[in-house]
């Protein structure tokens, strides 16, 4: 049964929730909370939410929060999903999916603010979550340890501004970062103050030293590369938002970097780049099938390559296109932030299974 809640009912419907959810989440079922995806979301009165989906879209809770919030991580080994102040927010939220009910509330603290993004290692202690210096604009990962309570251990710096999204490698050892390359303030609120000298890049960091050991830079200085994911063997990823002049749409928006570390930039079908209005929100890799994923909100599209080769294989229109991740059977789970919840199939067709009262942020956990 799909849930169709209105706007009135929305805030009551997710405290009682939690109440009635332990037959489906409860200690022993981890097969079940595989097929649940985690999201950012905002009603539509604007209040903020954290919020669970079922991969077939028949069940779904919200759990309340303070400020809008982004992307988010999952915690191996322990029933916890992180999610991530949208920037320039100061908080992360750990919840428990199981019992539908929130775990901690972690501070970024005095002069740091977040960027919406953050990764565990394989053992789920330590997590890296890209963070601001206010002060200097430093770009930062800034390491937690989840045994601790989340305390924060220790920040790496990356000589760049602005890292946003930040996965791991499957060596386990090397983190990739999204570096955006934009300066921002708390105090301008999302204002960019430095489009004409901006520096971004794809990064790859030494997770135990913190050496940036790659750094690729875009073809054009204001190709801000701000979100990625990784293939199987290792295969990057990495989507752009281009922040020069609205009528410059030629600029690539896809970027890969290969097993063998080489890098380049993917050239779309002349009327899907026009399409794409410049920006590209989420990006998601199939472990299943050899495809990736990228949605377009502003175009109001979905692009779906071949990852390795970078060939189209479709194109299809969705309207706000949001949260993109892949299913584990060779399709995608996209949101929109229109609230509706759609299912992409290995032949590119789009399905939509519920339409809520919901604004799905750009990120799906």
């Amino acid at each position: 049964m799909l849930l169709k809640l209105g706007l009135g009912s929305l805030a009551t419907s997710s405290l009682a929730l939690p109440l009635r959810a332990m037959a489906g989440l409860d200690a022993t079922s981890a097969p079940d909370l595989r097929q649940w995806f985690f999201s950012a979301v905002d009603n539509g009165d604007g209040q903020h939410f954290l919020a669970g989906v079922r991969h077939d879209a028949s069940d779904h809770f919200l759990l309340p929060v303070a400020e809008r919030c982004h992307g988010g991580c999952l915690r191996p080994g322990h029933p916890q999903t992180v999610l991530f102040a949208r920037r320039p927010g100061t908080q992360m939220h750990v919840i428990d999916p199981r019992q539908r009910q929130p775990l901690h509330v972690i501070e970024a603290g005095e002069g740091y603010h977040y960027y919406g993004h953050g990764v565990f290692e394989p053992s789920g202690r330590w997590l890296y979550v890209t963070a601001n210096r206010i002060d200097d604009a430093m770009g930062l990962i800034r390491v937690h340890d989840a045994e601790a309570d989340y305390a924060w251990h220790q920040d790496f710096e990356l000589a760049g501004i602005g890292p946003h999204e930040i996965a791991l490698m499957p060596d386990g050892k090397t983190l990739t970062v999204a570096l955006g390359g934009i300066r921002t303030h708390p105090d301008m609120g999302r204002i960019k103050l430095n489009l004409d000298d901006m520096d971004p890049a794809l990064l790859l960091v030494d997770r135990h030293s913190g050496e940036v050991v790659e750094r690729h830079r875009p073809s054009h200085h204001q190709l801000s590369c701000r979100h990625l994911d990784i293939g199987p063997e290792g295969e990057i990823i990495a989507g752009y938002q281009f922040q020069g002049p609205a009528w410059e749409t030629q600029h690539p928006l896809i970027a890969r970097r290969s097993t063998n570390g080489e890098f380049d930039e993917v050239s779309l079908p002349e009327t899907v780049q026009t399409s794409l209005a410049s920006y590209t929100a989420s990006i998601a890799v199939s472990h299943k099938a050899p495809t990736a994923l990228i949605t377009a909100p502003r175009g109001g599209r979905i692009v779906l390559i071949q990852r390795n080769s970078g060939e189209l294989l479709a194109s299809p229109e969705l309207e706000d296109a949001a949260g993109a991740r892949c299913d584990g059977r060779g399709g995608y789970l996209v949101t929109s932030g229109n609230g509706q919840v759609c299912q992409l199939d290995t032949n590119g067709e789009l399905t939509t299974l519920a339409d809520l009262p919901l604004r799905w942020d750009n990120h799906l956990t």
